[in-house]
């Protein structure tokens, strides 16, 4: 078995002092920023648009930093901090011109109830790691969420239809820029068009695909969006640890480090069991959601194994190197399944150091 673990969405590197109270901050902004940027833009593309929960991800970060300074006064740090980041989470919670009512109310309840969850997690248990603390406040607010839905005036249903129809007009928005484009520059189209006559259909056939990943996003909506909570908290808690002295416990530790408790492997197994006994088809969406949602941690405790056996710097360069030719691919057949195939790879490597314990075998040189 091994030891539960604090986790981080990116190899933040950690901080000179693991004691609770006044320490030096945490130095090194250079990899939280990348991280930063990626959590804020990558939302941002079309194809991710199109299934991610939050695609303005600062509500989520944003109330979750506030959290963490207000809990850092309280444990002896800048009292200005935590009023400013309380007021910018508060001036963010007022909702823009023209954004939907439902999804807007759900995704700010669901931030505002993750980030006040995780602050109390931190201020009455402060020995757990991070990533015990996140999945404790993840339980907290997926319940309060659940209780809420009961007693609210917004049902499971109602949230459903409300996440459905916000992924149609991220769609709607995207073809109709698509469009506009296109008509703006109608000659420039028409002598690409003659080139490759197959980008003709290159509109219908994002329209198809961007309706097609919607639908799997709706469905499992909610482990997706639990993921982006955990790695909001993550991001704003390394965040805060730059900026306070007061440390609210432990810093992140690299990729090549992550793992946590083995028992969260019955996740797994539960969701499995849903999915393959035909007596539990009213639960389905509940099993995908679970297969999700713990594959994807243990898909990322694969990588942590991976880049343990790598040299330093090479593992982060090249999974950056792959993004930035998925991107420029705009989702190319080939480097999407080059990309699933790292993904399977990765899940199969975390399973299997539930019990192989890889990285106790034999520690890479330098």
């Amino acid at each position: 078995m091994t030891e539960p673990a604090s986790t981080a969405a990116s190899a933040i590197e950690p901080g000179a002092s693991n004691a609770q109270g006044s320490a030096p901050t945490e130095q090194g902004w250079g990899k939280l920023l990348i991280a930063l940027a990626a959590f804020v833009l990558l939302p941002r593309a079309p194809q991710l648009a199109a299934i991610l929960p939050v695609e303005q991800t600062m509500l989520l970060f944003v109330p979750a930093l506030a959290a963490c300074a207000l809990v850092g006064w309280w444990a002896g740090g800048r009292v200005f901090l935590a009023i400013a980041w309380i007021a910018i989470a508060v001036l963010m919670s007022v909702r823009p011109p023209g954004t939907p009512d439902a999804f807007f109310n759900l995704t700010r309840g669901w931030s505002l109830l993750l980030a006040g969850s995780f602050g109390l997690v931190c201020l009455f248990n402060d020995t757990r790691p991070f990533f015990a603390r996140a999945l404790v406040a993840l339980g907290t607010t997926l319940l309060l969420a659940a209780i809420m839905s009961t007693l609210g005036p917004m049902t499971m249903s109602q949230a459903s239809r409300a996440v459905g129809e916000e992924f149609a007009r991220r769609n709607h928005e995207f073809l109709t820029t698509l469009d506009s484009v296109i008509q703006a520059h109608p000659k420039d189209w028409d002598e690409l068009t003659q080139k490759m006559p197959n980008l003709a259909q290159f509109p219908q056939q994002a329209s198809e695909s961007l309706t097609t990943i919607s639908r799997a996003g709706v469905v499992v909506f909610p482990a997706l969006l639990a993921l982006e909570s955990i790695a909001a908290l993550a991001l704003a808690w390394a965040t805060y640890h730059r900026f306070s002295r007061a440390r609210l416990g432990p810093p992140l530790r690299p990729l090549r480090e992550f793992r946590f408790n083995d028992q969260l492997v019955w996740g797994l197994i539960v969701g499995l069991t849903i999915m393959l006994l035909p007596t539990l088809t009213p639960v389905n969406g509940a099993g995908k959601n679970l297969l999700v949602f713990f594959g994807a941690l243990y898909a990322l405790r694969g990588l942590g194994v991976l880049t343990w056996f790598m040299r330093p710097g090479r593992f982060g360069l090249a999974l950056a190197a792959g993004f930035l030719v998925l991107a420029a691919a705009s989702f190319g057949v080939f480097v999407v399944l080059a990309f699933m195939m790292l993904g399977i790879a990765a899940l199969a490597l975390g399973l299997g150091d539930t019990w192989a314990d890889w990285r106790s075998r034999a520690r890479p040189s330098s």
